[in-house]
């Protein structure tokens, strides 16, 4: 099988995304992409009032989350995380 037969749009990926975005991210493991401490979002530095949400590395001061509401839009930027790590929501057996 060719690999262009294995390619799909990002569409494809709506379920999993959705399952990620659906969860509570506070308890997540976010690496700092500046000085690698890892950290609970939780314990992150939230320095946003009224302009958004801007949670800090409380190591290094590395914003690494930016979450901004503007007209019509939700802005993400988590480029000052190199990862994050969600427990995944699985059901019991």
């Amino acid at each position: 099988m060719r690999m262009d037969e294995l390619r799909l749009d990002g569409n494809a990926a709506a379920g999993a995304l959705r399952e990620l975005f659906a969860s509570d991210v506070t308890a997540a493991l976010a690496t700092c992409a500046c000085c690698g401490r890892v950290a609970a979002v939780g314990a992150l530095l939230d320095y946003g009032d009224g302009m958004g949400v801007i949670l800090r590395c409380p190591e290094c001061d590395t914003a690494m989350l930016r979450l901004a509401h503007t007209p019509g839009w939700l802005r993400l930027d988590a480029s000052g995380m190199s990862m994050i790590v969600i427990a995944a929501n699985e059901t019991p057996a």
